[in-house]
């Protein structure tokens, strides 16, 4: 596995600047950069190291003050949706979303949504970290969880300490993971980061509490290879009626059709990168009707097909053992 990294002073000085805002551009998202008057290109000094797990980027960056925005250009510039969760490490800085304005000092973290316009002003040396999830990476495990923009996390909370925790681990391990290993560690990051997001779950005290949830959930997962997972199946299951299930699952605004076939669709991801079967065998396996069915629902979640996927996969991790090699 290999780790990509950049730092200005490599480049000649008077290309510091404009470089800063299309690095900060590639690995965060585009943004719009400014740096304070008076500063002279010579003094501006900043790094950035960018690791991938799998679809996730993980992103280390120290930097001097600056400030930027993503407006209309910004977000249309952007290919595709995501939750970037950015934690504080030393310095400050003001993070705003949504007329919501967090300054942040170290331990503080928050979430932000790429849809959405955004702003940021760096008033000290500044020493961050950057999570950056794909929502349909989201949806694998969290449904339509997500629903605000500029979210500010608790770094006092247990749930999110053990997020943070968790990525400084990952951080230094993540180079030596196997392909297995990364794929299991994107998972635990997801689940992590929702359980820091919403510590306590949804609960409708009038209908059922979300251990029930839960617990249709990994009944899910252990019936994915089955037939049909339907409602009517689930509720013999748990010895509920049909309309808890129903409940149950619009708690968060999903159907269980929703969740069974983004459950599908991860597996089968997982296969597409772990196995060098082929497309309509893994189509089969997880219970699509045919290829094409399967790489139509695959292309509209994950914005590829699965050939694309695939090919882009192996390309990344041949790239990251060539780093690894160098």
């Amino acid at each position: 596995m290999g780790v990509e990294f950049w730092r200005l002073d490599e480049v000649p000085e008077a290309e510091r600047l404009d470089l800063w805002e299309e690095l900060l551009s590639e690995t965060h998202l585009p943004w719009s950069v400014r740096v304070p008057r008076g500063r002279q290109d010579s003094d501006y000094k900043a790094w950035v190291r960018r690791q991938w797990i799998d679809d996730l980027a993980l992103v280390d960056c120290e930097c001097g003050p600056c400030a930027g925005s993503r407006g209309r250009a910004e977000l249309s510039g952007t290919d595709g949706e995501y939750v970037a969760v950015l934690i504080t490490r030393s310095g400050s800085e003001t993070v705003a979303q949504e007329g919501a304005e967090a300054y942040m000092r170290p331990g503080d973290a928050v979430a932000w949504d790429s849809t959405k316009p955004a702003r940021f002003e760096v008033w000290e040396p500044l020493a961050k970290r950057s999570l950056l999830i794909p929502r349909s990476a989201l949806d694998e495990v969290s449904g339509r969880a997500w629903t605000s923009a500029g979210v500010l996390l608790d770094g006092k909370a247990p749930a999110v300490c053990l997020l943070t925790g968790y990525l400084d681990a990952l951080s230094r391990t993540l180079p030596d993971l196997s392909m297995s290993g990364v794929s299991a560690a994107r998972n635990a990051t997801l689940e992590l980061f929702i359980g820091a997001l919403q510590p306590g779950g949804p609960v409708d005290s009038s209908t059922v509490g979300p251990a029930l949830r839960a617990n249709m959930e990994r009944w899910i997962e252990r019936h994915l290879l089955d037939g049909e997972v339907t409602p009517v199946a689930i509720a013999a299951a748990h010895n509920v009626s049909v309309r808890t299930v129903y409940r149950v699952f619009e708690m968060t605004g999903e159907t269980v059709g929703e969740v069974v076939r983004v459950r599908r669709l991860a597996k089968a991801r997982r296969d597409l990168t772990e196995t060098g079967e082929s497309i309509s065998t893994i189509a089969h396996r997880w219970r699509f009707s045919d290829s094409s069915h399967f790489s139509k629902a695959f292309k509209a979640h994950y914005e590829v097909s699965p050939s694309e996927y695939r090919t882009l996969s192996q390309a990344r991790s041949d790239r990251r053992e060539s780093l690894a090699l160098g």
